[in-house]
C-alpha cells in the first residue's frame, strides 16, 4: 500500500496467522461468531472439505501498522460457486453468453456457513476501509472477475457500501427468546393455528414412540458424533450430493471447539434414530459504547436413520427452541431459506451481501438488477411481516 503506513500481507494458510491474534481481532468484533474463530477455519482446510480440490483456496489477508496487527480476513479464490447460499449462477451464465470467464471469483465468506457475522475483522473503521480497498486492488491485479462479500456484520457493510461494492439482500428466519418461562410460555404467545400446529406435530413424534436426549461440549461422547455423522451423511447421499464436511472435520471440532456444539438425539426402543447439531456462542462485546452479553444458538446440521412424521421438526426446531428457553439463550438462527420456519415463530431478518464487478458494464447490468431485486425482497418481507405467527395484542 504504497505512501501508506500500512502493510497489506497476503498468507495462503491459516497456519502462517497466529491463531491468538486471529482469534482476539474477531472479539473485538459487534458481532463475532463461533465460525471466525481460526480452529473454525483451520479445521475446514485442514480436514480436507474447504481446500483447492473442493473448490475454496485460502488466502489470509492481514493488514499491519508496524508491528500491529489492525485487520484481518479470509478470502477464497473460486471456480464455482457451491457452498455459498447467496447465488450468483446467472451472473456467472452471462458472463459465459458472451464469451468471458467469470470464474475464478474471489469470495469473503464462511465456507458452508450462511451465518451472518463478522468478516472484516478491524480494530476501527478506517483500518475495516482499507482491508476492503486493499482486497478490491488484488482483485483487480490478479484479474479476478468479482469479489464477493457474503453475510457481512453491518460494519462490513459499510465500508463495502462506502467502497463503492453494491448491496444485495435476501432473508433468513431467526427466533428470538421473549423472556419465556417455558415451553408452554412460548406456545401461549402463538396464534391459536399454529399453536395447535405445533402440539400436533409434537404429539406425532411422541407417539412414535420418539425420545430426546441431548449432550454439550465435552459431555458429546466419540459414539454420539460418529452416530450424528452417519445421519448427517445420510441426508446428503439421499439427496445425490456427497456432504460438504468430512469426519475428520467433527473430530477437529470435538477437540478443538467442543463448548460450541450442542447434539440433540433421538431414540425409539432404546436405538438412536436421528440427530441435530446445534452450534452455540456466548459473547460479550463492546459497541455504541456499552458491553453487550448475548447468547445465540445456530441451527446447523441434522440427520435420520428412520422416517417418522414430523421428526425433522422436533429435532431442528422444537427441541433446539425448548432448549434456549430452558438455558436462557437469547436467540436462535434457522439458517438460510426456508419460509416453513414461520410457523415455527422464526422471523424473517434481511441479511446483505456487498459485490464487486471488475467490468463497469457488467457492473452496471448487476446494479440494475439488484435495485428491481431489492425491491421484491423488500415487498417479500413486508408480507411476510403481514403474515405474523404471533397473537395480535
Amino acid at each position: 500500500m504504497p505512501h501508506s503506513p500500512y502493510q497489506l500481507r497476503v498468507s495462503d494458510a491459516a497456519g502462517g496467522i497466529d491463531a491468538a491474534a486471529w482469534d482476539a481481532l474477531l472479539a473485538a468484533q459487534s458481532q463475532p461468531t463461533p465460525f471466525m474463530r481460526h480452529a473454525y477455519l483451520s479445521a475446514l482446510h485442514d480436514s480436507g472439505s474447504a481446500t483447492p480440490a473442493t473448490g475454496w483456496t485460502p488466502l489470509f489477508f492481514t493488514l499491519w501498522q508496524g508491528a500491529g496487527l489492525r485487520a484481518a480476513c479470509v478470502l477464497y479464490a473460486k471456480p464455482h460457486s457451491y457452498g455459498e447460499y447467496v447465488f450468483d449462477w446467472a451472473w456467472a451464465n452471462a458472463y459465459a453468453q458472451h464469451g468471458l470467464d467469470y470464474y475464478p471469483k474471489a469470495v469473503v465468506a464462511v465456507p458452508f456457513t450462511p451465518v451472518p457475522g463478522a468478516r472484516l475483522l478491524a480494530r476501527d473503521a478506517d483500518a475495516r476501509r482499507l482491508l476492503v480497498q486493499g482486497l478490491v486492488a488484488w482483485c483487480g491485479e490478479q484479474g479476478l472477475s468479482s469479489l464477493h462479500l457474503l453475510f457481512g456484520a453491518g460494519e462490513d457493510i459499510d465500508a463495502c457500501r462506502a467502497a463503492g461494492l453494491m448491496l444485495r439482500h435476501t432473508v433468513q428466519f431467526h427466533w428470538t427468546n421473549a423472556a419465556y418461562g417455558g415451553f408452554d410460555d412460548f406456545l401461549a404467545s402463538l396464534s391459536q393455528d399454529k399453536r395447535k400446529k405445533i402440539r400436533q406435530e409434537r404429539r406425532k413424534v411422541a407417539e412414535a414412540g420418539v425420545h430426546f436426549r441431548w449432550a454439550r461440549g465435552r459431555d458429546i461422547a466419540s459414539a454420539d458424533w460418529d452416530f450424528f455423522y452417519r445421519c448427517y451423511e445420510r441426508t446428503y447421499l439421499e439427496h445425490g450430493n456427497a456432504p460438504y464436511l468430512s469426519r475428520d472435520f467433527f473430530h477437529r471440532m470435538q477437540a478443538d471447539m467442543p463448548e460450541h456444539w450442542l447434539l440433540f438425539v433421538a431414540e425409539r426402543a432404546g436405538r438412536p434414530i436421528a440427530s441435530s447439531l446445534i452450534a452455540i456462542s456466548q459473547d460479550t462485546t463492546w459497541a455504541s459504547g456499552q458491553f453487550h452479553a448475548e447468547k445465540v444458538a445456530y441451527g446447523r446440521y441434522w440427520g435420520a436413520l428412520e422416517r417418522v412424521d414430523c421428526l425433522h421438526f422436533e429435532a431442528c426446531y422444537y427441541q433446539p427452541l425448548a432448549w434456549c428457553i430452558a438455558h436462557g439463550f437469547d436467540r436462535f438462527e434457522g439458517g438460510a431459506q426456508g419460509e416453513h420456519k414461520m410457523a415455527r415463530a422464526l422471523l424473517p431478518v434481511a441479511t446483505t451481501s456487498a459485490h464487486w464487478l471488475a467490468r463497469p458494464d457488467f457492473a452496471d447490468a448487476v446494479e440494475r438488477f439488484l435495485e428491481r431485486e431489492g425491491e421484491g425482497v423488500a415487498r417479500y418481507l413486508e408480507d411476510l411481516e403481514a403474515r405474523s405467527p404471533f397473537r395480535r395484542r
